[in-house]
């Protein structure tokens, strides 16, 4: 119950039924809210609805009511998201931790069902399709079939939570991309809490989900954003997340887009605008009269890559285009009233007539200024003007090839940039020659250019057809990700292009791995209905599966000649994906560069088979009668694709697809699933395990302590992701983690990946640092291979094992053996990437006890003190190198203890001592990265979920 210090609450009549509200207008008469962003306008709605929880009172409101648009965060505030938003990669984990929980809290005399989670939480599995199958009629079928074979453990598992916990909704696999899924359906815009013959409340829907691209969902004008797995579970569990009010960016937009661009294009535009500007940590809102000139699509195209152009959140207001979508996308009648009678009562309404907010920045875009583009090799924020694609193409390739017979260095160039390489894919080994791959595209004859390959070219036989694989061979051409499969107006644009080029007689070269994967079955019901699913298909774009596929990885082995070939010529082939991530080492192990581009560019690029083609300029192919087929032969036009979208886009497609889309299919339905208030684990299980956070756990927090005589498990540089923390992708044979899953009777072609054995810390604890990327630093020697490696630097062992090269497991477990505390030395935008979980659980179960970083991603930084691993921050302009700290010293930290004992606060800066080999130390003020009081309890506690233990357990 609202302590409703300001008199906000009030009644909103909608229709026959009454809502209880929040007014955000009560505060207008003492603080000027109107003149606040949209996206913080629900912040203030949040507190007011709040307030008296035991995280928000009277104080918080009036310091949101009075922000100062100019001002550094440093008001801390506890918002209450509606909902919580899981993919089955970071799912699994969480619900592995609340079953746990279970456990925990029956072994200490606690109820059981007490665990449950408080707010909704929707998980939609989508991350564990592959594209094994492809170009072939039954690929989704092949595909779908290997998935469940892989997956059946982690699926009934899943089952288990969907029938135990209350509150918990899972949507079966090869239904759809989550965030699609969460536009199309799950989104309420305004949430209706209650229901018949009680009362009922009306707020704006917000949400946190353990994807980063859960910002997709601003393009509704719902604020979202992407959160560690840790912190998702605690706000199912009913804890606040604390937050400092966010600087918001405003981007104005006027114009319209000009004909041949698309939203992808826009994106990709707006992507390098606000990476150059700089948005780490800020909101983004669009605003102006260019808003009304965007779809919903287009809006959620831009608010999917929020995390590519770095900011919490990316957002538009309500206005009558959303209106219009909820309405075309099935949702109900009723529910369309609400919103816009919500939304015009508390400000939330955007039109001609609106008042422009007051922002902390603008930036002004001129849509009309947008040109079709490509991002890439290997950074989102990398757009490449289309024209100017093959230069580009040309110039980055120097960084791949080798030159005057040198070897390629094939690590990362982008280290030091953000967003470098990220894991490999979660291929599995041994499944190949299920390709039919499409007849050979006739020679291009005019312009086409190609680039010398100095005999470095491999010649090729594939289903009884030779030709020549070279360096700039586009191998895989995927339509695929939430990204843009979202779309109607790319994907149209797609099917027509290849209905245009076929009529033509052209055909994808025969190299090129093409796959089509929908984010929902809308997208199939509409292509059919268009009559573009036969083109699609008979340039290999059949369907795959409905999943991300190719953006997070799952791209599937190329067929074994193409892969060979590439192994022997050490070429340098590409991927051309609609996605929103093409990081090196992400798409395909086998591929060094990666684009991000269009569908319909994805479409001409399997024509073109290549990146070193002028592709607005030269010829793609010839058609039967000889003569030369260009792009601007077979692109569609504006009105084409309008008006396609118009006539084969219907609310009953919405509303068919989903009107049972919990219920799954048969392989879903029968799989074989526990039963009980509590998980039976199953110890010969090798995907989901107890996990040891809650063993011998007392029930009260013991004493913070200072670290001393700690070694460094890793020296690393800057822009590591937790990609290279904690990987999603392949599991290597003979390291650590497959070592343990061949000693458990797991055949390596049954290893599946990281990503879908995140239920198992056994695997996970391996798998932590040891991304086949990773570079440690530590010195003590040699210059350590890339991988998981380390310099063990205890005692000697009986065989004199010191200084050895030894995995970063098996050093940790050593040190652990020994009570050796540990840390970890990192550079700058440590933790950058995908909010995972596993990159600060698995650093925690290895014992480090802190991370000193020259600075922080925001999210793996909250995850790090969510697992009670303590973010230490070198003095300004300072580092491992600057301090000529090489790994080697032993260190401790002092301060912490004194500070924080009997629940004081911790201090601004702790001590650090590292001492050499030689006896000298180095010492420094390191930052103390406990940025909150919340985040101060958490650590207290040993965690964010030791803490809501003991907390439910004194209730």
């Amino acid at each position: 119950m609202s302590e409703n210090t300001f008199g906000a609450k009030d009644t909103l009549q909608v229709g026959a039924h009454s809502y209880e509200i929040f007014r955000i207008d009560a505060l207008q008469q003492r603080f000027d809210v109107a003149r606040l962003p949209f996206s913080l306008k629900v912040l203030l709605e949040n507190l007011l609805r709040t307030e008296g929880n035991g995280s928000v009172d009277a104080a918080d409101i009036e310091a949101l009511a009075t922000w100062d648009a100019a001002a550094e965060p440093s008001k801390e505030i506890a918002f209450t998201p509606a909902r919580v938003l899981m993919q089955d990669f970071t799912g699994v984990p969480a619900v592995v931790d609340l079953a746990a929980m279970r456990d925990a809290i029956a072994e200490m005399g606690g109820d059981p069902a007490r665990i449950n989670p408080l707010v909704p939480a929707e998980l939609v599995i989508d991350h564990s399709v592959q594209v094994d199958a492809f170009g072939r009629g039954d690929a989704f079928r092949v595909n779908a079939e290997l998935e469940f074979d892989r997956n059946k453990e982690r699926y009934a598992f899943l089952r288990w939570g969907q029938g135990a916990f209350d509150n918990f909704s899972v949507v079966p696999p090869d239904t759809g991309i989550v965030h699609q899924v969460n536009l199309e359906y799950l989104a309420r815009v305004v949430f209706p809490q209650g229901g018949e013959g009680g009362s009922r409340q009306a707020y704006p829907d917000t949400l946190v989900g353990t994807d980063s691209h859960t910002t997709m969902i601003g393009g509704l004008g719902v604020l979202g954003w992407g959160v560690g797995g840790i912190e998702a579970e605690a706000a199912m569990l009913g804890q606040p997340m604390s937050m400092l009010i966010p600087r918001v960016l405003g981007v104005q937009l006027h114009g319209s887009l000009p004909e041949g661009a698309t939203a992808t294009d826009l994106v990709l535009t707006v992507t390098q605008l606000l990476r150059e500007h700089g948005v780490v940590g800020m909101f983004v809102e669009f605003f102006g009269a260019g808003v009304a000139e965007l779809p919903i699509a287009d809006r959620a195209t831009i608010g999917n890559m929020s995390p590519e152009f770095g900011s919490t959140c990316a957002i538009f207001p309500i206005d009558a285009e959303t209106i219009s979508y909820m309405e075309l996308s099935g949702r109900p009648r009723e529910q369309l009233e609400l919103v816009e009678a919500y939304a015009r009562e508390q400000g939330l309404w955007h039109d001609e007539h609106s008042e422009d907010p007051t922002f902390s920045a603008t930036l002004d875009l001129d849509l009309g200024s947008v040109e079709p583009s490509l991002a890439g090799p290997k950074r989102p924020q990398d757009r490449v003007a289309l024209s100017a694609a093959q230069d580009e193409f040309r110039r980055a390739l120097a960084d791949y090839v080798p030159s005057d017979g040198d070897q390629a260095d094939a690590h990362d160039e982008a280290v030091a940039e953000s967003y470098p390489a990220s894991d490999p894919p979660a291929n599995t080994p041994g499944v190949r020659g299920l390709s039919e791959t499409p007849p050979q595209l006739p020679p291009a004859g005019g312009q086409t250019a190609t680039l010398p390959h100095n005999g470095t070219a491999r010649s090729v036989t594939l289903d009884g057809e030779t030709f020549e694989l070279d360096h700039g061979h586009v191998v895989i051409a995927a339509i695929t990700s939430c990204t843009n499969t979202s779309n109607p107006s790319v994907m149209v644009g797609a099917g027509i292009l290849a209905r245009n080029a076929a009529a033509r007689g052209l055909r994808a070269k025969p190299w090129v791995k093409t796959s089509l994967a929908p984010g929902s079955k809308v997208v199939t019901e509409y292509l059919d209905r268009a009559g573009l699913t036969e083109p699609l298909e008979q340039l290999g774009f059949n369907l795959v599966g409905y999943g991300c596929t190719t953006c997070i990885g799952n791209s599937g082995p190329l067929p074994q000649e193409i892969s060979d070939a590439v192994g022997e010529g050490d070429l340098a082939v590409v991927s051309v994906l609609s996605g929103n991530r093409n990081f090196e080492g992400r798409i395909n192990p086998d591929v060094k560069m990666n684009y991000l581009a269009s569908p319909p560019l994805c479409v001409a690029y399997a024509l073109a088979g290549t990146m070193d083609i002028d592709i607005v300029r030269d010829a793609l192919g010839v058609d039967e009668d000889g003569a030369e087929v260009y792009l601007r032969d077979i692109w569609p036009s504006e009105q084409e694709v309008a008006a396609t979208v118009s006539e084969a886009v219907r609310a009953d497609m919405f509303r068919h697809s989903y009107g049972e889309v919990f219920a799954g299919d048969e392989r879903w339905n029968g799989l074989e699933v526990p039963t009980g208030e509590r998980f039976a684990w199953a110890d010969s299980s090798t995907y989901v395990r107890l996990p040891p956070y809650f063993q011998g756990m007392p029930a009260e927090p013991p004493a913070v302590t200072d670290v001393s005589g700690a070694r460094v498990l890793a020296l690393l540089g800057d822009s590591v992701t937790t990609d290279h923390i904690s990987p999603a992708g392949a599991i290597k044979r003979d390291g650590p983690a497959g070592t343990y899953l061949r000693e458990h009777g797991v055949e390596p072609r049954e290893f599946n990946s990281y990503g879908s054995r995140r239920g198992n810390h056994e695997v996970m604890m391996r798998g932590t640092f040891a991304n086949i990327r990773l570079r440690n630093r530590i010195g003590g020697g040699g210059e350590l291979p890339e991988g998981g490696w380390t310099r063990y630097l205890g005692e000697d062992g009986a065989d004199g094992s010191a200084r050895e090269q030894v995995s970063i497991y098996d050093a940790a477990m050593r040190y652990l053996e020994q009570d050796t505390e540990l840390v970890v030395l990192a550079g700058k935008e440590y933790g950058s990437g995908s909010s995972r979980d596993w990159a600060a659980k698995g650093t925690k179960l290895l014992g480090v006890r802190a991370v000193i970083a020259e600075s922080y991603e925001r999210i793996h930084r909250s995850n790090l003190v969510g697992m009670g691993v303590l973010p230490l921050q070198f003095p300004d302009g300072q580092g491992a190198a600057s301090l000529g700290l090489d790994g080697t010293e032993t260190f401790s930290i002092s301060g912490l203890a004194e500070s924080m004992a009997g629940g004081g606060p911790p201090p601004r800066e702790v001590a650090v001592r590292a001492q050499r080999e030689s006896g000298e130390e180095v010492e420094f003020s390191a930052r103390v990265r406990i940025d909150t009081p919340r985040e101060a309890d958490y650590y207290r506690h040993g965690g964010i979920l030791n803490y809501v233990l003991r907390e439910m357990l004194a209730a």
